[in-house]
């Protein structure tokens, strides 16, 4: 099956409206046009019930290709679940924290400010470190010449005027 554009595939499974009691968020690589052929979707959501969660995501896509569902071993202990659909892995990111205190959705958001502040140069120049393997908030910090742990160096930016940001991509050669 040839891949569709990220949005027809989750139009064609139904992700969105199916998991509307979870108020699923898309992030990631294809909503930012950083995507690779090997890119997966992803779809974060707000599950205080963890149970509710895996009951409704099983008995919705438990009978898609390739699906799988675990429980992460943190302190709000996510539940995961992914399947193929559409040429796509969809992957279910499901967290008792509200989508505004999740981490992938928080990356998303400084990464597609950045995004628009630095133009098609500093989007070329973080796909180029994608095309070479590596993943997204990495490349992000490489491109910015951000230190220690690149997703904690991403949050830290998080509280940056556009200004800010402004001025650090100029740092790096992009304005």
């Amino acid at each position: 099956m040839d891949r569709s554009h990220y949005l027809e595939a989750l139009e064609r499974t139904g992700v969105l409206p199916k998991l509307a009691e979870f108020y699923p968020h898309v992030v990631g690589t294809p909503p930012l046009g950083l995507d690779l052929p090997t890119s997966d979707i992803d779809v974060v959501c707000f599950a205080p019930d963890a149970d509710a969660f895996t009951c409704v995501v099983w008995n919705t896509f438990g009978t898609q290709a390739k699906f799988r569902m675990w429980q992460k071993i943190k302190l709000d202990r996510p539940v995961v679940a992914s399947f193929s659909a559409a040429g796509w892995t969809i992957e279910l990111f499901g967290q008792a924290s509200p989508i505004l205190e999740q981490y992938g959705w928080r990356h998303f958001l400084v990464e597609q400010r950045l995004l628009t502040l630095g133009g098609e140069i500093f989007r070329a120049a973080v796909m180029a470190w994608r095309n070479k393997g590596m993943k997204t908030e990495p490349a992000f910090a490489a491109v910015l010449g951000l230190h220690g742990d690149p997703y904690q160096a991403l949050l830290n930016l998080e509280g940056c005027s556009d200004m800010e940001l402004t001025a650090l991509l100029k740092d790096q050669g992009f304005s």
